[in-house]
């Protein structure tokens, strides 16, 4: 893993009086050394050296919360950028989730024709030899069923057995995380097998598969669902469809915790359907950490009202709003326990992208991502590899 960041060397700190919060514990009244942009040493009660000039910095916690960085899989942009608009759009989106937690990022794109699919995913190629922040891409389309193309033009749309897939898979140069397929396509499952035998995953979504459908695309090499419950069929007791065999297959599980996608009560369920499996994602588009109003989707115009995304004229949502402090939120206030949420946001994403020995914990050895919170899991300010991405008005 490239663990370059520009620049300049992390400084040294010391954090301390915080309740120490991962996918495996909760440490009260914790503390946390950090050098050379790693974890050095945890511990509970009075730090060593707190008052000594060996660290830089010494950032006293004030009973707040700390946890890992926040690892989104699925983000299509945020604080009025669109991840289709290039370089200096994807990085400043990624930016403004950076105030709400979010330390790393798998950049999504949605349907397009494939020649701009092709320099999409050069340029996040790009972005990763530059930033480790940019973990590499998504494509959300072109594989997906017209009947459940949500916010993707249907104009766009294409079958893996009219398309050259290794074309993209040449483009994105190593980079490519995961594509988004409907495996009732035509040529859907050898694309499936040559995709994963890449390296990369593939998520069955935008999609009308029954369950017999999703359980071959499975036994083909899927292993995940793109946003559970959303642009697929549902559960039917005589249907049981693609969630039902996601959740036989020990598939991971995109999840859009913003109250809107899905009801909080099912997305508890789901946390305990399917434990250590669900991943929190935001499919933020621009308007997310931005004002209501409208904003671009690819090609499709969106409607941002109160927060909630449509396309233009139509009840279709579009991308959400969501960052991914609110969905932690929302899930701890509907009795998901903190540790719970925690891992659907660092650890289980860090698995997926299997970067889980360096990212996704709070543990010695660790890069040093980390997001402190007040004691109402109010972001303070977030780190990566010990350096401050986003400090709070007024916050130390």
């Amino acid at each position: 893993m490239h663990t370059g960041f520009g620049p300049g060397e992390a400084r040294p700190f010391l954090l301390h009086n915080v309740t120490a919060v991962d996918a495996t514990r909760t440490i009260n009244n914790a503390w946390i050394s950090v050098s050379d942009g790693r974890i050095q040493t945890m511990g509970q009660g009075v730090a060593p050296d707190a008052d000594t000039n060996r660290w830089t910095d010494v950032i006293d916690g004030r009973g707040g919360h700390v946890t890992p960085g926040f690892i989104d899989v699925h983000f299509h942009g945020g604080g009025s950028h669109s991840n289709e608009d290039g370089h200096q759009a994807i990085l400043g989106a990624l930016a403004a989730h950076h105030a709400h937690g979010t330390t790393r990022a798998v950049v999504s794109f949605v349907a397009n024709p494939i020649p701009a699919l092709v320099a999409s995913l050069k340029t996040v190629a790009e972005l990763t030899e530059t930033t480790p922040l940019i973990l590499g891409s998504h494509l959300e389309g072109p594989f997906l069923a017209a009947e459940r193309r949500g916010a993707h033009k249907a104009e766009h749309l294409v079958t893996p057995a009219n398309t050259n897939v290794s074309d993209l898979i040449a483009a994105a140069r190593g980079t490519l995380r995961q594509i988004t397929l409907d495996p009732g396509q035509p040529g859907a499952l050898p694309a499936i097998r040559e995709i994963s035998r890449a390296g990369t995953r593939v998520a069955i979504g935008h999609t009308t598969a029954s369950y017999e459908t999703a359980v071959a695309a499975f036994a083909a090499g899927a292993t995940m669902l793109t946003h559970t419950f959303n642009a697929m069929p549902g559960i039917h007791h005589r249907e049981p469809g693609p969630i039902v065999a996601a959740l036989d297959h020990d598939a991971y599980l995109e999840l859009i915790l913003d109250g809107i996608h899905v009801h909080p009560r099912v997305a508890a369920m789901l946390f305990r359907l399917a434990p250590s499996r669900v991943l929190l994602v935001s499919d933020a588009m621009a308007a997310a950490g931005a004002p209501d109003g409208y904003y671009a989707l690819g090609e499709q115009s969106v409607d941002v009202r109160d927060g909630t995304a449509v396309l233009a004229g139509t009840s279709t949502l579009a991308g959400s709003t969501l960052t991914l402090d609110n969905a932690l939120r929302l899930g701890i206030s509907n009795k998901v326990h903190p540790q719970t949420v925690v891992e659907a946001l660092t650890l289980t994403p860090a698995k997926l992208l299997n970067l889980s020995t360096v990212l996704g914990l709070l543990a010695p050895g660790y890069l040093a991502d980390l997001v402190l919170f007040d004691p109402d899991w109010k972001i303070r300010a977030s780190f990566a590899e010990g350096r401050r991405l986003f400090q709070a008005p007024g916050q130390p």
